[in-house]
């Protein structure tokens, strides 16, 4: 979700105060908020699917990456020489070292692995813009993968501004991870996202007289 610009209820998004913004809705909703191409981008809270895949990803990468690196969830990426650019992916493959950076800002180029785990309501637009980002960020390796339709895509080699090779592949194939990580991660575990729940119908006022 893009937020409006001229909203009453937060400062006004301008050049230079994007991060400021982005701080205090996060504070204020509880959602994550990201700078994607200088606009601030709000996601919705997970359903359990998403963490579902979330942790199994996780888990599995815990058991199968080198010495010196680790999986983090809730760090940012910076965007290169742009103040006001930022993601925070699902997970992210950092060397260890973070664990004692005062930073909240990962350099990309420290990034093994950025993983993306698309939500129920992301457009196809916002989703190849998301992948452009982390294509201009030179981040290596980049996985985006969705519970909605069961699929997932390997993206590397960035370059000039998008991803060289991108493998695609299904839930019960695995995802080759190419060096230094060198493992295959296991999709057959992974859930599928359902129809999402109903809200309850509020009782009408004819039903309301009636009791």
């Amino acid at each position: 979700m893009t937020v409006p610009r001229g909203s009453g209820m937060y400062p006004r998004p301008r050049p230079g105060n994007l991060r400021e913004v982005a701080e205090k809705l996060e504070e204020a909703t509880g959602l994550r908020v990201q700078i994607v191409g200088g606009k601030l981008v709000m996601s919705p809270t997970p359903r359990g699917k998403h963490a579902g895949v979330v942790v199994r990803l996780r888990r599995q990468l815990g058991e199968a990456l080198p010495e010196g690196l680790a999986a983090y969830e809730m760090s940012s990426i910076a965007l290169p020489d742009d103040p006001d650019d930022y993601v925070t992916p699902d997970l992210i493959v950092l060397p260890t070292e973070w664990e004692d950076d005062d930073d909240w800002l990962a350099d990309p180029v420290d990034v093994a692995l950025a993983a993306e785990v698309i939500s129920g309501s992301e457009k196809s637009r916002e989703i190849r813009d998301k992948a452009d980002w982390y294509a201009v960020a030179r981040v290596a390796v980049l996985l985006v993968i969705d519970p909605r339709k069961g699929t997932w895509a390997l993206h590397t080699r960035p370059d000039n501004g998008s991803y060289q090779d991108v493998l695609p592949g299904k839930f019960g194939e695995p995802v080759p991870l190419p060096p230094p990580l060198g493992f295959e991660v296991e999709t057959a575990r992974f859930p599928l996202y359902g129809a999402p729940p109903r809200t309850p119908r509020r009782k009408g006022r004819t039903e309301d007289q009636a009791e």
